[in-house]
């Protein structure tokens, strides 16, 4: 196909790719398919180059030399380094040739937007092929990444009586973030894991996208008191030397509201109890995951009546700059009373949305409620 193609330029078009140096390989190169995969995205960018540059020349109205910035964009999104360097090859000749006919076409600007251009359009390339990815399929793969860690945290269906809401806020806007939740029903037990990987944005959440894979996969699998300390080994096998991991687990009994709680350097759980309309904190304590090799926690035991609720957050909601964790889980808890009266479901997420206001972190929040 590749040789068909080349033998459609016109006889004065090959005859000016056999004359340029530069050329010459590019032109073997297409006559005997040595870029194969991606030789047909190369051929329609290089026959568009040069269409651009002899266009040019005719009528700068319709085909501006700067048209060709476009073809080096396309050829960075497309074509892996040897393509693109090609492609490259090409442009620089139909600068050359605009230049040659009319070097009041190419000024010192549109040269420098070239390079630039370039080096820029050579970083994704490189990029993309140490991926292994083609095209744009690398930002897709995050994409569906992303929804799977999204769909990963919602919480299953509960029985009537019982009703949740899960909140996470990365920082910055950013579509990944290093809080996530993992949950997993059976039958009339729930059981899930509110994580915090140290560190914010992006660069917590390619740890978390690991980690939300590995944990949920161990929930469930073993019995509740190995979950924690199953996830400490697995860290330990990781020796990463970055930041450190906390968990809050909870195993909750749906039918009469008994509950366990293992903290593991997190944040301390919070019950809402309806019949004296106050909040109390968990003691359950623990060490962060990853740091020593044998976990021990303190688990707390507990019961939600009709009406009571129980509140797991990261420390984005409550840590700030300066001030005591103690103070931010008693701003935490004022800003939860308004919950009571306007409802749980109504107003997580603006809880969620007025802690988080002033401060720069990833932030989650889980409330499970009984109606």
């Amino acid at each position: 196909m590749l040789q068909r193609l080349v033998h459609l330029l016109p006889p004065g078009v090959r005859a000016f790719l056999r004359r340029i140096p530069v050329l010459v390989r590019i032109y073997r190169w297409l006559l005997r398919g040595k870029l194969t995969r991606e030789r047909n995205v190369f051929v329609a960018l290089a026959l568009l180059a040069v269409i651009i540059g002899f266009g040019a020349t005719v009528s700068r109205a319709w085909a501006p030399p700067s048209a060709l910035v476009l073809t080096v964009l396309g050829g960075g999104l497309l074509l892996r380094v040897r393509g693109l360097v090609a492609l490259l090859g090409v442009v620089a000749a139909m600068v050359f040739y605009v230049n040659w006919h009319d070097p009041r076409d190419i000024g010192p600007g549109m040269v420098a937007t070239l390079a630039i251009t370039a080096v820029l359009a050579l970083t994704l390339a490189r990029t993309r092929q140490q991926l292994g990815v083609q095209g744009l399929r690398g930002d897709s793969m995050l994409l569906e990444l992303r929804d799977r860690l999204v769909r990963q945290g919602e919480m299953p269906a509960l029985p009537d009586g019982w009703d949740s809401q899960v909140v996470l806020v990365q920082a910055g806007g950013s579509s990944f973030g290093g809080d996530f939740v993992v949950s997993a029903a059976d039958g009339d037990m729930l059981e899930l894991a509110l994580v915090d990987v140290s560190g914010k944005g992006t660069d917590a959440g390619t740890r978390a996208l690991m980690l939300s894979g590995a944990f949920g996969g161990l929930l469930g699998s073993l019995q509740p008191e190995r979950f924690l300390p199953a996830c400490n080994t697995y860290l330990q096998r990781q020796r990463w030397d970055e930041g450190f991991v906390t968990a809050v687990h909870l195993v909750l009994n749906l039918k009469t509201g008994e509950y366990t709680v293992e903290s593991a350097g997190h944040p301390p759980a919070v019950q809402f109890e309806a019949a004296s309309g106050t909040w109390r904190v968990s003691a359950a304590k623990g060490v962060v995951l990853g740091v020593v090799p044998d976990l021990r926690c303190v688990p707390e035991q507990g019961q939600l009546r009709p009406g009571d609720a129980l509140l797991l957050y990261t420390d984005g909601l409550v840590e700030a700059p300066g001030r005591d964790l103690d103070a931010g889980i008693d701003r935490l808890l004022g800003e939860a009373e308004r919950l009571v009266p306007q409802g749980f479901r109504k107003g997580a997420r603006e809880l969620v949305q007025t802690m988080a206001a002033a401060r720069d972190d990833d932030c989650a929040l889980v409330l499970i409620w009984r109606t």
